[in-house]
Formats: structure tokens, C-alpha cells, sequence
């Protein structure tokens, strides 16, 4: 292989094109340069499908400038198609026939997609440098012998360069090929299990359940607890500091795990104030006592 100038511009676009070709295989082409000449690579493209050309495999090359990618490739069919002509650069809109067309940004890869496109054209659309019209059954005869076509150069047929893809199915046996015997018979044997595992299970289910809710120390923030709406009330506990409070552990049955939630997560804390009716008590005997104190008097 001649040596190659890995500072040429040309020369890095095309190694980086042929590794990202070969890191990313597509099914529909496979493509490399030639190991003696990285400016002429060898592709192999499957016809598209629905149309005349399905199931064919075809060999061309693809012959690129000395100042690409500023400059477009030119394509050279070599497998009999009936489309395009043999061993003659094609007129198509990014080859060298239309330079004013070309885009640096585009590669090898669209050069290759845009050949698939233009082979179901037909018509005028159909007419250029190196282009034929054979009929339909001609182009499908060519189609299935263009899979066993051998290029003399790569010394490999298109099959070989490009294999047809494998769906990976399997196939799954009917119902009819299974006995039903058996598949009662294990359904009867795995219900009988399970009955008998039944509360032994639910009995495991309760008790991890249960540990599950292991109480958790919960630490509040007044602040953050008290509505938006008493800003009094925030103000003169600001700066309180957080007190933790813990959730009780039931150890009951499934209604007594759920009661745990509707719990209050935190309760306030207050004075030792007395209870409400002790409250009363006393202002009624206050009052008792003013009025007998009243009623001496008088």
C-alpha cells in the first residue's frame, strides 16, 4: 500500500468516513476502500424494495477527487442492472456532473443512499449520461442473477459482501404438537401448592410488613408547619428550635397498619396548662364565692 500523507485533508476525511462505515454496518450496503487506493472504494447496494430491483445486489465503484470533499466522487456500475450502464461514470446530481450541486458535508454514505434512490426512477426523470431503459422483466432476471455476480477485483460475490439479513424468529410449537395432559395435570399440582403455602405466606407477608414500618424519628420545623396566613404567629415562633417526635408501632392486623398513617406526624408542644374542665370549676366557684360575699353585705 502506498504510504499515505495523514496531513492531507482529503486523506483524513476518507479514513474517517471508511472507520465510521465500518464501526456502523448498515444492511442495505456495505462499502471500503480499496487497500492499494483510498481514493476508489468498492460498494456493494441492494436494490430497493417494491420494485424491480428487489432482492438484487449490485457491485459499483465510487471514484473520489484528490480535493475532496470540496469536490463530489464519481460512480461507475459494474454489475449488469438495467438501469445504469456499465463501467461509465453516471450522471446524477452529486457526482462530478454537477459540481455546483455537491456539499462538503456530504460523504461516501449519501453518494450511496442517493444511488438507491435514483434507481426506481423512470421517464424523463430516468434520462442522463450512463443511464438505460430495459424492460421490467429484463431488470428482474438481471436482479436475481446480480447476487451470485463475482467482482474480479474484491474476489468476492455480492451475496458474500453483502449477506441477506437474518430475522432471528423461532419457530414456537402449536398447540396441536402439545399434549394438554401434562399441562393440567402440572396446573392441578401447582394450585395444591399454593393452597397449602397460602397462609404461610400471608402469615411471612404480615411480619415483613410489619417490619417495614419500624417507627423513624421525624424531625419538624415549627416554621415551616404553621399556615401562610398568621404571620403573627410565624414571627413569634421563628428561631424556635426543632423537636422530634415519634410515630407509634401497631402491631395489629392490616387495619391497625393503616391507622399508623392517619396519625398527626407531630403534635404541639405547650405550657403545663390544666385541663379545660378544672378551668371551669374554678370560675364557677369564684363566682359562687362573690356572690355570697354579695349577699352578706346586703
Amino acid at each position: 500500500m502506498t504510504a499515505l500523507n495523514k496531513n492531507n485533508s482529503a486523506v483524513k476525511r476518507i479514513m474517517q468516513e471508511a472507520r465510521e462505515l465500518a464501526n456502523d454496518p448498515c444492511t442495505d450496503y456495505s462499502a471500503a476502500p480499496l487497500e492499494d487506493d483510498i481514493f476508489e472504494w468498492h460498494c456493494t447496494l441492494r436494490g430497493p424494495a417494491g420494485t424491480e430491483y428487489e432482492g438484487g445486489l449490485y457491485h459499483f465503484r465510487i471514484l473520489l477527487p484528490a480535493e475532496y470533499p470540496f469536490r463530489p466522487p464519481s460512480i461507475m456500475m459494474l454489475t449488469p442492472n438495467g438501469r445504469f450502464e456499465l463501467n461509465t461514470k453516471i450522471c446524477i446530481s452529486f457526482t462530478s456532473y454537477h459540481e455546483e450541486l455537491w456539499q462538503p458535508a456530504w460523504g461516501v454514505r449519501t453518494a450511496i443512499l442517493g444511488l438507491q434512490g435514483f434507481f426506481p426512477l423512470k421517464g424523463q426523470a430516468a434520462v442522463g449520461v450512463g443511464s438505460i431503459e430495459n424492460p421490467v422483466s429484463e431488470r428482474k432476471r438481471l436482479a436475481a442473477l446480480s447476487r451470485s455476480w463475482t467482482c474480479s477485483q474484491c474476489q468476492q460475490s455480492n451475496l458474500e459482501l453483502l449477506p441477506d439479513p437474518t430475522t432471528g424468529t423461532q419457530s414456537i410449537p402449536s398447540s396441536n404438537e402439545t399434549s394438554t395432559e401434562p399441562n393440567q395435570e402440572s396446573a392441578q399440582a401447582g394450585s395444591a401448592i399454593s393452597d397449602s403455602l397460602a397462609p404461610q405466606r400471608a402469615e411471612q407477608l404480615q411480619t415483613e410488613t410489619l417490619e417495614m414500618i419500624e417507627p423513624q424519628p421525624v424531625l419538624h420545623n415549627v416554621d415551616t408547619l404553621l399556615p401562610a396566613t398568621s404571620p403573627t404567629m410565624a414571627g413569634s415562633l421563628h428561631g424556635r428550635p426543632a423537636y422530634v417526635t415519634r410515630v407509634p408501632r401497631e402491631t395489629g392486623n392490616a387495619e391497625s397498619i393503616h391507622g399508623v398513617r392517619d396519625q398527626p406526624l407531630y403534635t404541639r408542644r405547650g405550657g403545663n396548662r390544666p385541663p379545660l374542665i378544672l378551668d371551669t370549676a374554678i370560675c364557677v366557684l369564684v363566682v359562687l364565692a362573690c356572690a355570697m360575699f354579695l349577699r352578706r353585705m346586703v
